[in-house]
């Protein structure tokens, strides 16, 4: 059995499982996780792990994506492809459960609000990202990232029941992104040189402004059953990456059984899974929580770059690691109370 049949049974016996596992949950019913919520965000032993899981997974998709691309797949082709993939395996889970997407009437206002997420929570920033890299350090992109943190901060004061910008959760957050680029470097400000940089740092602050954006308005639509809208902001963000894909890029390249593997773990895992979980940790645990997962992100792809590829882990890292911890702490001060009164 050749690599890509292994593959193909691997992910068919997973999907069995897991659909057997969601039945099993009686997923169809923790609406309480994902109601338009006007009252404040509850933040769970549950909600860290699943943000636990989420740094993890994330932090490990940058190698695998240097795989792909190294592999000949155009950017903008592996924005479509993972998020096509995504759709396709959460489509087949959600019908497999045969659930609504809502639990009561929508107005049209609720269903341009489902689009609207669906381009700025994948296609835009995926797309931006895509194109920003090419003319920017790899660091500047990670204090990009790590700067949805900040962004979110502010406007989930304004827009959101009990996410109010105190003092020491302000604190925390700066904390933490100062500790983000301790860890990354003076490198990631320093100029390449490229024709585009200036476009291209834009496109990454904008891609940032977009993740931020989406789990504001993410948290804010009626009451949705969690498979099936994390299905549909996938199906909508692929039905935009894929045409623009084709527009920028041609028709897409025939990949080769390795990249097609690639392909099918990164819309699996750090897609399609991932796009789930987060989906539960906003509507439950609230957009500012959710955003602690990208001051994660670049201590994992580190430490996992040490692990696995052995590259060096910088001097950095504990200091980095220590303000990060310090800044979660600060800013999270009440949940971490309330999880260790258990």
């Amino acid at each position: 059995m050749g690599f890509v049949d292994q593959t193909a049974d691997a992910l068919e016996q997973f999907l069995h499982i897991l659909s057997h596992a969601l039945r099993a949950l009686a997923l169809p019913s923790p609406l309480a996780l994902s109601g338009r919520m006007n009252a404040p965000p509850k933040i769970t032993p549950l909600s860290w792990l699943m943000i636990a899981i989420l740094g993890l997974t994330w932090g490990g998709t940058f190698m695998v994506t240097e795989v792909a691309l190294q592999g000949g797949m155009p950017p903008f082709w592996l924005a479509a492809s993972r998020t096509g993939v995504a759709a396709l395996l959460m489509s087949i889970i959600w019908a497999s459960l045969g659930c609504p997407l809502f639990s009561g009437p929508v107005g049209g206002a609720d269903r341009a609000n489902l689009v609207i997420i669906g381009g700025i929570s994948s296609a835009i920033p995926f797309c931006l990202l895509a194109w920003g890299q090419q003319y920017v350090t790899s660091g500047f992109a990670g204090v990009s990232m790590a700067s949805v943190a900040l962004i979110i901060l502010p406007l989930a004061h304004f827009t959101v029941a009990g996410e109010r910008m105190t003092p020491r959760k302000t604190a925390g957050f700066l904390v933490g992104f100062v500790g983000v680029v301790i860890l990354i470097g003076g490198q990631a400000f320093e100029a390449t040189g490229a024709a585009f940089e200036t476009q291209g740092r834009i496109a990454c602050v904008m891609a940032a402004g977009c993740y931020a954006a989406g789990s504001i308005m993410l948290r804010r639509l009626p009451d949705a059953h969690p498979i099936g809208l994390a299905t549909m902001l996938l199906i909508i963000g692929a039905s935009m990456t894929i045409p623009v894909a084709w527009i920028v890029e041609g028709p897409p390249p025939l990949p080769s059984p390795r990249i097609l593997a690639v392909l099918a773990f990164l819309g699996l895992v750090p897609t399609a899974g991932a796009n789930f979980l987060r989906v539960l940790v906003v509507r439950s645990a609230g957009p500012v929580f959710m955003s602690l997962v990208n001051y994660q992100v670049p201590v994992w792809s580190v430490v996992l770059g040490g692990l696995i590829l052995g590259e060096a882990l910088p001097k950095s890292l504990l200091l980095a690691m220590t303000l990060i911890l310090i800044g979660v702490g600060l800013s999270q001060y009440g949940a971490l109370q309330r999880l260790f009164k258990r």
